[in-house]
């Protein structure tokens, strides 16, 4: 499926991030991962994204300053990965449980295809 999404992907653990990101560059998406708070804030700055991800190993505060400065930038919708039990993060658009690599990429479809009105 060629694609020209371009999905900002931000996690504390690289592995994880690593994972994430072929799964959705096999998907077809362009995606550009970070690792750690201060690159992640970087990419948050330039909003040029259609799509921001934000792992479950990221600290809820962390999560929560990421996306005020995503949303000072951009009009793209926040999906947050949550854990098992974690409160859900309010101002994310959308979340998920990671555990399903299958409904990860289901549902970053769906938010890209409410995207384009399609």
């Amino acid at each position: 499926m060629a694609n020209s999404r371009h999905i900002l992907s931000v996690s504390y653990d690289e592995p994880l991030l690593l994972t994430r990101g072929l799964l959705l560059e096999r998907e077809g998406y362009q995606v550009t991962s970070e690792v750690g708070f201060n690159p992640a804030l970087s990419q948050c700055e330039k909003g040029k994204f259609d799509l921001f991800v934000l792992g479950h190993s990221i600290p809820q505060r962390d999560k929560l300053e990421l996306i005020r400065c995503f949303r000072k930038h951009s009009k793209a919708p926040v999906l947050s990965l949550q854990r098992t039990g974690e409160p859900v993060v309010d101002s994310a658009d959308y979340h998920v449980l990671p555990e399903d690599p299958r409904e990860f990429l289901a549902t970053v479809a769906r938010i890209l295809l409410r995207r384009t009105g399609a």
